[in-house]
């Protein structure tokens, strides 16, 4: 991979970060050694006061703020009065490294193999907002000030949820006031281009238990008397959705909003080669509605999934039972401008009414979050985005999963965007995950250009 440097002011600091490579790649290598698993409480207060550490000499303000949960970590560096503030997020936290015999190497001992670096978070997200900071460093390194105030907040809980985040916004609004945030977590597309993120889905998750008799039953003896408690799941959920691919919830769709042409514009530029996906997947058609474009089901519109069904009898061969109960895991991915909130009052209702028996369970919710694709800083960030990359980044309506973007959008009312670093491959959440270097170090040019194109809005 090659970088351009089709912009002259940011010259010197692109040959700095070239010149500090090792030096970054080993700093990388040295804070993932941190394990930090918010699920499971592991290392988060040591690696919490490390990345403090990290900002803290770099000259900015650092503290390190308690919340009902895990801390949040902040950063602030105000030299450009006048100017605009960015707010730069992530997340020190990590997901578990289960299995961990699936791991080539143990994930808290970093490894390059093949132009890789190989670690649990190094990708999610601890290489993609060290990026961000390293960039800060290069533009002090070579500027000695920064060209627009920035803000760090990094989270400790975003693999669990980021269930302290919109109480925190609320409670440390003067705090977190700035006129835009970036986020640099997932991947690049698949196509290996860059692409700023205007939005995120939403999510309710939750489960659905159906009970019978107090004990599984012999299926000859109590088959059509004792109620089955798999067959009440499968009806009820078959009042959810049609063969057709539409959610049957009452008024599920009600706040989906309409594609503006603008939108549309966006989403016909995103390159999604159908066939070759379903030869990945082993596919010969994707789900209902057949009629609905890739692009356009990932970012406008939302879903009704059962992650599991479970209940009775699954081993070898036969075992003639009736089963006592049975769960279904399932999530609900919101759009705008729906709301948790709104989702969850239909589904409560939806299952009172069909099956009232059925026990409803709540496990997490998250809005979803839009910034207009015309916002005032989109020209500015995709403007340093090529200046640091030579290639135009692609514009994606809305990230297919969640993130809690909506805090930021609808808590601060700040507009937000998504610009990863990793690579498409970086196997987040599962073994083996990893972060190609190069991106890693153009991650950090990167950075350094949104910043220096976003003081001037040019």
């Amino acid at each position: 991979m090659t970088s351009a440097y089709p912009d002259r002011d940011l010259a010197d600091v692109f040959a700095y970060i070239d010149a500090h490579r090792q030096e970054f790649i080993d700093r990388l290598v040295d804070y993932v050694r941190h394990p930090s698993i918010s699920a499971q409480g592991v290392g988060i207060a040591e690696t919490a006061a490390y990345i403090a550490g990290v900002i803290e000499r770099l000259g900015m303000t650092s503290q390190i703020i308690p919340t009902a949960g895990w801390p949040m970590v902040f950063g602030e560096r105000a030299d450009a009065p006048g100017k605009p503030t960015a707010l730069l997020y992530g997340h020190y936290d990590v997901q578990p490294p289960d299995p961990l015999d699936a791991w080539i190497s143990p994930p808290f001992e970093p490894t390059i193999r093949d132009g890789r670096l190989y670690a649990r978070g190094v990708g999610d997200n601890k290489g993609q907002h060290l990026a961000q900071i390293l960039a800060i460093e290069s533009l002090l390194a070579c500027r000695g000030t920064l060209p627009c105030n920035v803000k760090l907040l990094l989270e400790g809980e975003e693999e669990i949820g980021s269930p302290q985040m919109p109480v925190f916004a609320r409670e440390r609004r003067d705090l977190l006031a700035a006129d835009l945030v970036i986020t640099s977590d997932g991947p690049v597309d698949e196509s290996g281009r860059s692409r700023v993120l205007f939005g995120a889905r939403g999510i309710v998750a939750f489960e659905l238990r159906a009970h019978g008799a107090n004990r599984d039953l012999h299926s000859g003896n109590w088959g059509g008397v004792a109620p089955n408690p798999l067959w009440t799941l499968v009806h009820l959920l078959e009042t959810m959705k049609n063969a057709r691919g539409e959610i049957t919830i009452d008024g599920f769709y009600d706040r989906v909003q309409p594609l503006s042409e603008m939108e549309r514009a966006a989403l016909a530029q995103l390159p999604a080669d159908e066939a070759a996906i379903k030869q990945s997947l082993g596919l010969t058609a994707f789900d209902a509605p057949h009629e609905r474009g890739f692009t356009e089901r990932l970012c406008a519109w939302p879903t009704l999934t059962i992650n599991g069904l479970h209940g009775g009898y699954v081993g070898p061969k036969s075992k003639t039972v009736l089963p006592h109960k049975a769960i279904a895991k399932c999530d609900i991915r919101l759009v705008e401008a729906q709301t948790a909130a709104e989702i969850i009052e239909r589904l409560q209702a939806h299952v009172q009414r069909h099956a009232p028996d059925v026990e409803l369970i709540i496990h997490g919710s998250m809005d979803p979050s839009r910034t207009p694709l015309d916002s005032p800083f989109a020209a500015p960030i995709m403007r340093g985005i090529t200046a640091a990359q030579g290639e135009e980044p692609l514009a994606v309506l809305s990230l297919g999963g969640s993130l809690p973007d909506y805090v930021f959008t609808k808590v601060l009312g700040i507009p937000a965007f998504g610009v990863p670093y990793a690579n498409a491959d970086q196997s987040n959440h599962a073994p083996n995950e990893n972060l190609e270097l190069d991106r890693f170090i153009l991650g950090i040019k990167t950075g350094a250009a949104m910043l220096t194109c976003i003081a001037d809005k040019r």
